[in-house]
């Protein structure tokens, strides 16, 4: 049986730097074959234009076969083909209320479930860190932090960002103290957590400062439990 593997990064990679393609690297690698098949899902951010460029312009120097997929402007009608013929997929930041609910309206999420059980490699970042998990904060509502149910493939909760924005830390707590979030991970930027077979493989950042802990409630208080992180080298080009 093929390995179910997901790589949840807390922010960083091509999104925020060029330069530094350490965690988009290693994402790669974990396809254990030459050349893989990556595809981008930038559903998140309305397919911006920018983004979208910005992922050639990483991947294309790093040993692999770049596409995207957009449920924008489709270039195929049957997209569990297109799914299921890649190595990896990423999953781009955004809105993640709406990612989720166009998803479900093209049926991408059973899709992308098939893909995950038949060993295509899943990534994301921010949105497409979240949408793996049971459950997320999320700031998909302007103003506001809110809880969003997701996909489910990881039976915890997810926060990204949770060192890189001021109410990430304090809000996904007060979920999980309140019961209405389940016990989950939160990851800061630069930082990524690699799943195998559901349960946590290794932590890996590019930042030394940069890490993620278990959050759970512990009697009458919030518990952090730091993970282990394995730091990357640097992208060589």
């Amino acid at each position: 049986m093929a390995q179910q593997q997901i790589i949840a990064m807390g922010g960083g990679g091509f999104s925020a730097d060029l330069n530094n393609l350490a965690l988009d690297r290693y994402i790669l690698e974990q396809a254990n074959r030459p050349d893989p098949a990556i595809a981008f899902l930038a559903t998140a951010s309305g397919d911006a234009p920018t983004y979208i460029t910005r992922f050639y312009q990483a991947f294309s120097r790093l040993g692999c076969t770049p596409s995207h997929l957009s449920l924008f402007e489709p270039h195929t009608a049957d997209l569990e083909s297109y799914i299921m013929e890649q190595d990896i997929i990423y999953v781009g930041g955004g809105n993640t209320r709406s990612m989720l609910a166009l998803w479900r309206e093209w049926e991408l999420d059973i899709i992308l479930r098939d893909a995950y059980e038949a060993g295509v490699v899943l990534a994301g970042i921010s949105a497409g860190a979240i949408c793996w998990f049971y459950e997320g904060t999320t700031d998909s509502i302007p103003g506001q932090i809110t809880q969003l149910p997701c996909l489910g493939l990881l039976p915890h909760s997810c926060s990204p960002h949770y060192d890189g924005e001021l109410e990430r830390r304090p809000v996904m707590q007060h979920f999980i103290a309140t019961g209405d979030m389940r016990p989950g991970y939160g990851i800061d930027n630069d930082a990524a957590l690699h799943f195998i077979d559901g349960e946590l493989n290794r932590g890996i950042t590019t930042r030394k400062e940069a890490t993620a802990y278990f959050v759970e409630r512990e009697d009458d208080r919030i518990k952090e439990t730091a993970q282990d992180m394995m730091l990357l080298s640097p992208t060589q080009f």
